[in-house]
């Protein structure tokens, strides 16, 4: 049981990265109106280097792809992680209202590093 809803919430959160990346090639999401003005500043000059947005969003869809089967669960996870610190560090700065959501994707991280722990060990020896 505890199998299954790991690949459950593994799968969920899989399907955020590939959406989160689509969504910085596509724009389909619309963007809310009450954005604090420092996370537009910093979300405008992020969009100020050309190639970053691209880079982050093809991070998520590959993670995101990656994530969804266990057994490319902790590479896509090595790959979506830069990002994801990102999104933590913006919601403990500039937005913290998204607190909540970063803190429940930690979470979920935390608990794909857990349950991958025997393939991420060897990188720390």
């Amino acid at each position: 049981m505890k199998n299954k809803i790991f690949n459950i919430v593994s799968a969920l959160f899989g399907l955020l990265l590939i959406n989160g990346g689509l969504n910085k090639f596509f724009n389909y999401l619309p963007v809310p109106e009450n954005l604090p003005e420092p996370l537009l500043k910093d979300s405008k000059a992020l969009m100020e280097i050309s190639w970053l947005m691209p880079l982050i969003a093809t991070a998520e869809l590959t993670g995101g792809l990656l994530i969804l089967f266990p057994r490319t669960r902790a590479m896509g996870l090595l790959i979506v992680l830069p990002v994801m610190t990102g999104v933590l560090l913006t919601h403990l700065t500039v937005a913290p209202d998204g607190l909540i959501m970063a803190l429940i994707i930690w979470i979920v991280i935390g608990w794909i590093i857990w349950e991958n722990r025997n393939k991420f060990l060897p990188l720390l020896r």
